[in-house]
């Protein structure tokens, strides 16, 4: 595996794990906990082990959870990404392999009890019997395995935010494909409705499914309507990516995942696509569509008349449900704030000739960092604005001109007399 692929790797967990940080600690920082005291939410969050997205399972201290407030306070997002290996140095009683059995052998054999399983782990060595039977007793207590029930029963019931803003769902969906310069292409539709009102706060259409267009329309939808509590979305890749995370952890936003493949767990923006395409799709003649921003400006049409509209869930307009409620929303602090809050990041180790490459593309950085590994922040459709953060401090860059490099002067030392090559 290459550097800039173990980097990369690198960022991925680290933006897990500052995501999942942050998800913990988002009520307090919105002031949205439902207990008396911070300290108190504290405790209630850390009384039962926590399961991080490696799937390790942790018992937190509830100062633990202070700390990260403070530094989220300090230094933002930034501050929440582990600056090591989050599990150098750690041990734990049971290990991955035996919790896993534990789940398994309480699925497979509900009337078991800890004893049993416990004798099952030590006879399958799972454990050795060097652990004690309360460590079993303990977790199977702490993650409510007692009860016989069925692993498999997802427990399902109607929801609803209470006001505007905290939470938002968003999602693609495949459009029919349009002529456009003799082409012809497949349109995607990226939406974001608001829980609690049904408006729809973002829509456009692209020719490609991935993240940066995503990011495009979530920005939009920030800096008209304020910074959500929630993002709620799937796992497709524009969706589910270290960058998607780094982006809600600098905005204050908590990113949820549904389970994989379970699109009844999104059944509000579901049920849009159904009424996008039964009041409006349906009854437009695709062939006469001759560019994407025809076709964007008749789904802004669109959007603006459902807004409009009395929804048969709610009884109201999507509209007056975001007029009573819009004030609960935080805006965005500026446009400044919001680009910086939006900026990709990837490491690059930079190559003796003062390059790197971003999506194979190469950029000619300044010539102290060769050799060195930096981090590269960037918006991806505005690639002039891209520079290396290195302490605080922005060095920019710039695509590499073969042609141009040629002819620049080098400030070398010792100059090369090419009259004695050859001798």
């Amino acid at each position: 595996m290459s550097n800039q692929e173990i980097s990369n790797n690198d960022i991925a967990k680290a933006a897990e794990i500052a995501q999942f940080r942050f998800a913990l600690i988002a009520p307090v920082i919105q002031d949205l906990y439902p207990d008396k005291s911070r300290t108190q939410y504290y405790k209630r969050i850390t009384e039962k082990p926590l399961t991080q997205p490696d799937g390790k399972v942790v018992v937190y201290n509830h100062k633990t959870l202070e700390k990260w407030v403070s530094l989220y306070n300090r230094g933002g997002i930034d501050a929440l990404m582990p600056k090591t290996r989050s599990d150098k140095g750690t041990t734990r009683v049971l290990s991955d392999v035996a919790v896993s059995r534990i789940f398994q052998l309480r699925k497979d054999f509900p009337r078991l009890n800890a004893t049993q399983i416990y004798l099952q782990l030590i006879r399958d060595g799972y454990v050795p019997a060097t652990v004690s039977v309360c460590a079993v007793q303990r977790f199977i207590r702490r993650n409510d395995l007692k009860s016989a029930r069925d692993p498999n029963m997802r427990d399902r019931k109607a929801f609803e935010e209470d006001a505007f803003g905290r939470m938002w769902q968003a999602d693609t969906c495949y459009l029919p494909h349009i002529s456009e310069d003799g082409k012809l292409r497949r349109v995607y539709a990226i939406l974001i409705i608001d829980d609690h009102s049904r408006m729809v706060v973002g829509g456009e259409l692209f020719y490609n499914d991935n993240a940066p267009n995503f990011q495009k329309v979530f920005k939009d939808a920030v800096f008209t309507y304020g910074v959500p509590t929630k993002l709620y979305v799937d796992n497709g890749c524009s969706y589910s990516n270290e960058q998607l995370s780094l982006i809600c952890g600098s905005l204050g936003t908590v990113l949820i995942h549904t389970r994989v493949r379970d699109g009844a767990s999104k059944a509000k923006i579901e049920r849009q696509w159904r009424t996008l395409k039964e009041t409006w799709l349906y009854g437009l003649d695709i062939s006469s569509i001759h560019s994407l921003a025809q076709f964007n400006g008749m789904l802004r049409d669109y959007i603006r008349a459902y807004n409009l509209s009395v929804h048969s869930g709610i009884g109201c307009r999507p509209f007056d449900r975001y007029q009573a409620t819009k004030d609960a929303v935080h805006p965005a602090k500026s446009r400044e704030w919001l680009d910086e809050c939006f900026l990709n990041r990837v490491v690059r180790k930079v190559r003796k000739d003062s390059t790197v490459s971003i999506d194979s593309v190469s950029y000619d950085v300044p010539m102290q960092f060769i050799s060195q590994k930096v981090e590269i922040r960037y918006v991806p459709s505005d690639m002039d604005t891209a520079c290396i953060f290195y302490e605080g401090e922005r060095f920019p860059i710039r695509q590499t001109d073969k042609v141009a490099n040629c002819h620049t002067k080098r400030n070398n030392p010792l100059p090369i007399d090419y009259s004695k090559i050859g001798e």
